[in-house]
């Protein structure tokens, strides 16, 4: 059963009830805010469970959303006025969500520690650090010549493609500059392109070139970072046709969502040598099953979907929300609202 806890409450302030799933790192940032609010502790419930306790609802994926009843449970949503999730992507969550008048999401968050992720997968790839390991004298020398005569790749001078360009794509594109990659993106909605918004400390709009087409993108990159949301329109956005347009030699990094990604298509451009290695840390389904090829290819790198993990990640995602909570409490608009199922 949900557990009530109440921050400060001045007295000009309503006081609506958040019911959280986000844990103690959320309570805290919401009583430092001193909002006025109440909070119910709801961590164990089913979120639909809940909604006719509170006004607003802070949950997540591990909440019961990856396997949420299809169809809209009696009584949602209740008393729901605002949904924010803690993740990014909203792909999880089924249409019924959505009737709730708000929704919102902790999109950026993760910028940093993907992008740092992005950086680590380029510079393995150029540099082969598990091939450079010695353990005698002998490999010493052998490794020694062997970098003499075939010296290790640079990446600056070389392509970085991007396929998807909001706080991730920016977060990725600035650390990429530094190491002298030439960078450009794409955007499934062109008008979005020219106008896509600047985050606080990331890429300036001049470091980054434009392309019109994801064929063109391929066909450029020598990287190519799958950065997109998930929607209809993305499912198996990178398929055996769009393959045909890959730069020989590619190198794929996919953080996003697997299901962006053909993966039988994947398995036959790596084995024909198009795509050189692909670095995976999603895959459609998550895990994927025993004996399946991605797991043992020797072209593919394969994370369990951690590429978001970092120590600060639960205080980050709390404070998001707590901002946004202000907002609420004082009659603003929210940040970060998602329209629909299936929109971003």
């Amino acid at each position: 059963m949900p557990s009530s806890l109440s921050s400060p409450s001045p007295s000009f302030l309503p006081r609506p009830v958040v019911i959280n799933q986000a844990g103690p790192a959320a309570a805290h940032a919401v009583q430092a805010a001193g909002l006025g609010v109440q909070l119910l502790d709801a961590e164990s419930d089913a979120p639909w469970a809940v909604a006719a306790q509170g006004d607003v609802l802070l949950t997540g994926p591990r909440n019961g959303w990856l396997k949420p009843p299809p169809a809209r449970p009696a009584g949602w949503p209740g008393r729901l006025r605002w949904v924010h999730v803690t993740s990014a992507g909203v792909d999880y969550y089924p249409p019924w969500l959505w009737d709730v008048p708000q929704v919102s999401c902790s999109r950026g968050v993760a910028a940093v520690p993907i992008a740092e992720y992005v950086l680590a997968a380029l510079l393995d790839h150029a540099k082969t650090w598990t091939s450079l390991r010695v353990h005698s004298p002998q490999q010493w020398r052998a490794t020694f010549d062997r970098a003499t005569h075939s010296p290790l790749a640079l990446l600056q001078g070389q392509t970085l493609g991007l396929a998807g360009y909001g706080a991730i794509g920016q977060a990725i594109a600035q650390r990429a500059a530094a190491l002298g990659l030439r960078t450009l993106a794409w955007r499934r909605t062109p008008a979005a392109s020219a106008a896509a918004p600047q985050h606080p400390s990331r890429a300036p709009a001049d470091a980054v070139q434009w392309v019109d087409s994801l064929e063109a993108l391929l066909a450029q990159s020598d990287h190519l970072v799958l950065a997109l949301p998930l929607t209809a329109q993305t499912h198996q956005v990178l398929n055996a046709q769009t393959l045909q347009h890959a730069r020989p030699g590619l190198h794929l990094v996919n953080i996003a969502r697997g299901a962006l990604l053909d993966q039988t298509a994947l398995l036959q451009a790596l084995d024909d040598g198009r795509i050189a290695r692909a670095t995976l840390d999603v895959t459609d389904p998550e895990p994927l099953p025993e004996g399946h090829p991605l797991y043992h290819h020797p072209r593919v790198v394969l994370t369990p979907h951690l590429s978001w993990s970092a120590a600060n990640a639960p205080a980050l995602t709390a404070q998001k929300f707590a901002d946004n909570l202000g907002r609420y409490v004082r009659g603003e608009a929210l940040h970060d609202l998602v329209r629909g199922h299936g929109s971003y």
